[in-house]
């Protein structure tokens, strides 16, 4: 009995890392928040979510960021008028979510009054680290 008991024990660790890293409702929730971070610029956030083997691959491969290239471009951001995402689905696979769906931005254009939009797919992944949910990679696809 003691051999089982330590048997399952030894399991915990395991089995309590095979959880997702936050229930699917709550990841979308986290995953606007993203997008409103990349918007405004926000560091302190975008720090505590991303992992720090972050990649952002952009569409076609045109520009691959790593989390300190990222956070290096974002101390001077460009605000976006606006970012939002929409069809969002999870794929979820033990402590792993995927998310895709679509990102709509407006970019403010260099008059300041008028903007224009821009659509892409996206996956991003997100991961559990140390019961910690972070976000892992994302790929995005310009929609024309």
């Amino acid at each position: 009995m003691k051999k089982i008991l330590f048997l399952l024990y030894g399991a915990l660790p395991v089995l309590a890392s095979a959880a997702s890293c936050l229930p699917v409702e709550s990841l979308i929730v986290r995953d606007a928040q993203y997008e409103e971070a990349l918007r405004v610029g926000d560091l302190p956030f975008l720090r505590t979510l991303l992992a720090d083997d972050y990649v952002w691959v952009h569409t076609l491969g045109s520009e691959i960021e790593t989390r300190a290239s990222l956070l290096a471009r974002l101390e001077k951001p460009v605000i976006y008028k606006s970012r939002t995402t929409s069809d969002v689905h999870a794929h979820v696979r033990g402590d792993t979510v995927v998310l895709r769906g679509v990102s709509t931005t407006e970019q403010w254009n260099a008059d300041g009054k008028t903007s224009r939009s821009n659509r892409y797919q996206f996956m991003r992944t997100y991961v559990n680290v140390a019961g910690d949910c972070k976000l892992l990679s994302v790929q995005t696809m310009n929609l024309k």
